[in-house]
């Protein structure tokens, strides 16, 4: 894993082998912490590294916060600029993944959010695929439920609710296929162990709402505006039964580590011709214009290092 020489750890950029926490901090003992997973692409045509939405990452991160009963003395504006500091001082170029982090940093034991000091801290990585096969994924309906916002909440990105996507994307992994389908205590689709889910049903494409306890993903709400806008597709939030996606005419995920997942099989069934389908196909392209700056009409949701 190649990463960064460099980490923002207690309010200034310090060695990565510096950034260090003790085992009694609070964070590390319940997993009291909230994170952001961010993307920056390298343009090789411009010679130039590109963050994408960096504000719309934060916003959601200091928005996790406030449901984590934390508080830190850093705006979006602020991350963004320690964002910018950090990627400089080690000069990455090539695609990177961030991982910005705000967690309770006292340590001792004891059950709570409140009365603790909370820090940020951000180290970088190069990234390669989160799922290798990513034309052509293979997935199965998960025997674990999706957490409930009414047990943690869903739309945040809380670090111990992770437990549950671990849970699923290894049961997934070790019986053979690349991802898994997560449905919410009312049986609904919610989403995969990380990432947004959609399919395409009589040429409208489908995503699950908030309220069927998914992550409110920065890349669904990128992929749903793109659908609209550059390829006049209708899109629909709305549940989706589970029987639905066996006859979707194709399927997909999203995230910011995934990007854009073409899914061909669900329990051995093919979705549509058992191919990557044309909007899919289409999609992806897109995306990965928009994400390395490619595309004027989304200039602003790229940040030039």
């Amino acid at each position: 894993m190649d990463l960064s020489k460099h980490a923002f750890f207690e309010g200034k950029i310090v060695p990565l082998s510096e950034a260090k926490i003790n085992i009694a901090t609070h964070g590390f003992l319940y997993g009291t912490a909230v994170f952001s997973g961010m993307r920056a692409y390298w343009n090789e045509e411009k010679g130039r590294l590109f963050v994408f939405r960096p504000y719309d990452h934060y916003h959601r991160l200091l928005n996790s916060a406030r449901m984590m009963a934390m508080n830190i003395p850093y705006d979006e504006a602020g991350l963004i600029q320690i964002t910018l500091d950090l990627l400089r001082t080690d000069n990455w170029q090539e695609d990177i993944y961030l991982r910005p982090t705000i967690y309770k940093a006292d340590m001792g034991i004891g059950v709570r959010l409140h009365d603790l000091r909370d820090e940020f801290s951000m180290f970088v990585m190069a990234f390669e695929k989160y799922v290798k096969n990513d034309a052509g994924a293979h997935l199965t309906f998960s025997s674990w439920r999706r957490i409930d916002d009414n047990v943690i909440p869903a739309r945040g990105k809380i670090a111990g609710a992770y437990a549950n996507s671990a849970l699923i994307k290894t049961d997934a992994n070790r019986a053979g296929f690349d991802e898994a389908i997560v449905l919410d205590s009312n049986g609904h689709v919610s989403e995969g162990s990380a990432m947004n889910i959609f399919m395409m049903r009589d040429g409208v494409l489908v995503t699950p709402p908030s309220t069927d306890n998914i992550l409110e993903g920065i890349t669904r709400r990128s992929v749903m505006e793109l659908a609209r806008n550059e390829l006049g597709i209708e899109v629909v939030e709305r549940s989706i039964d589970r029987t639905e996606v066996f006859i979707a005419e194709e399927l997909f995920m999203t995230g910011t580590a995934a990007q854009i997942v073409a899914a061909t099989k669900v329990d051995y069934r093919p979705i549509g011709s058992g191919m990557m389908g044309p909007v899919t196909e289409k999609l992806r392209a897109l995306f990965d214009d928009v994400v390395r700056a490619k595309h004027p009409k989304y200039k602003d949701w790229n940040l030039e290092v």
